[in-house]
């Protein structure tokens, strides 16, 4: 295994980061398979995991998992999605981060984590309010880094402005989207990150499933994600699969192992979060973990799908307020008439 330093931390961790979403029992795995498949991972080498609060009892899970390797262990885990119907459990605010932060601690079993990551931007809090609280929890030795995850490149940028100038805790991690069919952050999300010296691990390396070969064009499509069936329509997405299926094939590659091998390759990126729901899923991802693409093929790559840019888009992908709030791209309906 060659380990990665995570930025600037110091941290070595493996190049694949063990996402562990589907170890929530409501995904269908039992506990006790969830363990066994993250301790052949363990035991394979990756030493780096994430997880979160709001995957339901996911963190439970690996806390147990855990027991006896946590020291062997670089662990992940986020904050800021809704945790019940209280407005005040969810969010960045330093009032929820105390709380959530020893809310993770507990279900993970452990004194400590690693890396401790808001999971989507909030923008009712100010940002010196959630640096400031999670530069406490360093300094408190409750938390070693800090990171963001899915969050534009200006964002990026002003909350290492906004560290600086209040001499607080940087992010050190980003966690953006990237794939095959999700190159836009080579635009501008991972040359920031290489700017400031930040980590990146990067989810759904697979494309939310469209990137393990099993989905083709002009079939029956669907995909189980989630804990719910997804019907595939996006005809797009699936045009170019069918181009990068027989690159894959005349590489002598699974797409599986094209896919990863291709996020693995960018120099801005750590880690790829594989998510694998059981043993032969892991199975299949491990046998890629030290596939080399060389110029050729990448070359070939970014004929289907030119650097910088996006295939559609992903469903669980970041959306700013001003496109999601009406209120914000539209005048009231009296100052329009006087304009």
């Amino acid at each position: 295994m060659q380990y990665r330093t995570l930025g600037r931390t110091g941290i070595k961790v493996s190049p694949y980061a063990l996402g562990t979403l589907m170890y929530a029992t409501r995904m269908g795995n039992e506990p006790e398979e969830s363990a066994r498949i993250i301790h052949k991972a363990l035991d394979a080498g990756i030493n780096f995991l994430d997880t979160a609060d709001a995957y339901a009892d996911s963190e439970e899970v690996v806390g147990n998992a855990l027991k006896g390797r946590r020291d062997n262990v670089v662990l992940a885990t986020k904050f800021g999605l809704p945790m019940g119907e209280d407005p005040n459990q969810r969010g960045t605010s330093r009032r929820w981060i105390m709380t959530a932060v020893e809310n993770s601690l507990r279900r993970l079993q452990t004194d400590h984590i690693d890396l401790y990551q808001i999971h989507r931007l909030d923008p009712t809090t100010d940002t010196e309010e959630t640096l400031s609280a999670l530069t406490d929890l360093i300094r408190s030795g409750k938390v070693r880094a800090i990171g963001s995850s899915t969050t534009p490149a200006s964002d990026i940028v002003e909350a290492q402005w906004v560290a600086e100038r209040g001499n607080l805790e940087r992010f050190h991690t980003e966690q953006p989207p990237y794939s095959l069919l999700n190159r836009g952050i080579e635009r501008e999300v991972l040359p920031v990150a290489q700017h400031y010296g930040m980590g990146t691990l990067v989810w759904g390396p697979l494309a939310q499933g469209l990137l393990t070969g099993r989905v083709r064009k002009n079939q029956e499509n669907t995909l189980i994600r989630a804990g719910f069936v997804k019907h595939v329509s996006d005809e797009h997405r699936i045009d170019v699969v069918e181009q990068l299926i027989p690159l894959a094939e005349e590489a002598g590659m699974p797409l599986t192992h094209l896919a990863i091998a291709f996020t693995i390759a960018h120099p801005g990126v750590t880690s790829a979060i594989i998510g694998p729901r059981t043993m032969a899923h892991l199975d299949d991802l491990l046998a890629g973990l030290d596939i080399r693409l060389d110029d050729d093929l990448l070359d070939r790559i970014d004929e289907i799908v030119p650097p910088g840019t996006d295939i559609g888009t992903l469903d669980q992908n970041y959306t700013p307020p001003a496109l999601q709030t009406t209120g914000l791209r539209r005048r009231p309906l009296d100052e329009r008439a006087a304009a």
